[in-house]
């Protein structure tokens, strides 16, 4: 395992020692409201704490984009930036819904090179590191062989901090959900992904997300063999916050049934990525 890929590890699995223990007493949390839908507890500033001190105790000089305290350093003078989400499923963590999730990327130059998905209820670590697969448990894990939508599962999540395009969304489900074996919303983005490109979903769809919620799992697909892309199957899904995924044949079907909800809106959206 590469050396900094060593270190993301040890500090997910300290952020997912901290998300269990929490889970023991919910009722005790405090917790506060970012926006519609939208939660932070006392849990994710403390296994995001942990995860930073780990991160920069190791390499002091990388830059650091975390979704709640926001960017340290600057990503334009250090060729590094680690890209993290303490707690992916902080609602399901506080109903006690055993479905979140530790996301950690490392990127270099724009480009993602190592990423860390754990899940602490079920200790599950998924790996990758660019060129070198993708692994889950230290077993080599693929995107699924599935070629037909109708025998395939695929994962969503609800639009939930931005309703704008809710509209555009139930759309494509609309469309989605009669063509396929069915569809899954467990509410973490970053484990949708990896399970992705564990071969448990065939494909999976998006609006709305933050870079922290895909770059671990984005690199964890495309390692895997799978395909990522934007609502056009372009490369600005981390910028846009709009994500599709899937084996290659499932990935192309998916942009197809999705091409006739794009509203001009949502085509803005999709501006130039700094990452793919």
């Amino acid at each position: 395992m590469h050396p900094m890929l060593t270190i993301a590890v040890k500090a997910a699995r300290r952020a997912g020692a901290i998300i269990n223990q929490a889970s023991q007493n919910l009722d005790l949390l405090t917790v506060t409201k970012k926006m519609h839908s939208d939660f932070v507890s006392e849990v994710d500033g403390a296994a995001e704490e942990a995860i930073i001190k780990i991160l920069q105790t190791a390499y002091p000089d990388h830059a650091i984009l975390a979704e709640e305290s926001g960017a340290r350093g600057d990503p334009k003078k250090s060729e590094y930036q680690w890209i993290i989400d303490p707690l992916d499923g902080t609602t399901n963590f506080l109903h006690g819904f055993p479905k979140y999730s530790v996301s950690i990327a490392l990127r270099h130059k724009g480009v993602l090179m190592h990423a860390v998905v754990y899940d602490p209820n079920m200790n599950e670590l998924f790996v990758a590191s660019r060129g070198s697969g993708a692994f889950l448990n230290d077993r080599r894990i693929r995107v699924s062989k599935r070629s037909k939508l109708e025998d395939c599962l695929i994962g969503t999540g609800l639009p939930f901090r931005d309703l704008t395009h809710m509209d555009a969304y139930f759309g494509m489900l609309k469309d989605i959900v009669p063509v396929t074996a069915g569809i899954r919303r467990p509410g973490s983005a970053a484990l949708d992904l990896a399970y992705v490109a564990a071969g448990r979903y065939d494909g999976f769809w998006e609006i709305g997300l933050a870079p922290w919620d895909m770059a671990a799992g984005c690199l964890l697909i495309t390692e895997a063999g799978g395909l990522i892309g934007d609502l056009q199957g372009n490369g600005t899904y981390l910028d846009s916050g709009q994500i599709v995924a899937g084996n290659p044949r499932v990935f192309s079907s998916l942009l197809k049934i999705i091409a006739p909800h794009l509203t001009p809106a949502l085509l803005e959206a999709q501006r130039p990525g700094e990452c793919h």
